[in-house]
């Protein structure tokens, strides 16, 4: 039996599947990661990525932010690949119970994912800081420097920065969703990012499957372990 006919095998024996992802679920729809070899931390600036996409950073130097994100976080033509599209179809059939994405394109709710916890927010939604009207992402693209309400105020994206916290309901929800589940799959994330890669010491259930083009530090404690672009995993599956 090959590893997606195993892959198979386990989901048609579970009934509360839980899906958590990370940026390799959208390198397939042209979305570069971050920490691959040809990702962001390899492309040179004046900055570091991390750097950048810090909230004193974005405090301090707001304009500069604006050109990094602009230009480089936002993917609006993206579309959703295999791999979001077979988690909508099992989300249907009732058998996922939800996505846990560290995914910040919305791509999964493209492909009709109804219940998604975006651990590292969205970049689809964007609020003014001084009277919190919402914008959206073509807004952000087309403005020009730095993005502005029609109060005047400053347009933030909803997306978590390095330095700031995680919404405490999207991670508890997050934590329900994986210590209810009985089979949990994991799909292309290295499980370095904290936090969020500590989620996935709650779960409990029967089958946890690892879905990554390379080694991660929980494989061993898989039942399943598939070193491949999970979008081609997942357009395998019938």
């Amino acid at each position: 039996m090959n590893s997606s006919e195993q892959l198979q095998q386990m989901i048609d024996e579970s009934s509360s599947i839980v899906f958590f992802g990370g940026a390799g679920v959208s390198t397939e729809s042209g979305i570069p990661d971050f920490r691959s070899v040809d990702g962001l931390y390899h492309q040179q600036y004046a900055y570091p990525p991390e750097t950048i996409l810090s909230h004193s950073f974005y405090l301090r130097n707001n304009e500069e932010f604006y050109r990094f994100y602009k230009n480089k976080m936002l993917y609006l033509e993206a579309e959703p690949n295999a791999a979001h599209k077979k988690l909508a179809q099992l989300e249907e059939s009732g058998k996922l119970k939800a996505v846990i994405t560290q995914n910040i394109d919305g791509l999964h709710q493209k492909a009709g994912s109804k219940t998604v916890y975006e651990l590292h927010g969205s970049v689809h939604r964007n609020y003014c800081e001084s009277c919190h009207k919402l914008y959206n992402a073509e807004y952000m693209l087309k403005s020009k420097g730095i993005p502005t309400c029609s109060c005047g105020g400053r347009i933030k994206p909803d997306v978590v920065l390095y330095e700031e916290g995680l919404d405490d309901n999207t991670v508890r929800n997050s934590i329900d969703a994986i210590r209810n589940a009985d089979m949990l799959i994991i799909g292309g994330t290295s499980l370095v990012v904290y936090p969020a890669a500590g989620l996935i010491d709650y779960f409990q259930g029967k089958y946890l499957v690892l879905i990554n083009k390379q080694a991660t530090k929980a494989d061993t404690r898989a039942n399943l372990v598939i070193q491949e672009p999970i979008g081609e995993v997942f357009s395998q599956m019938k």
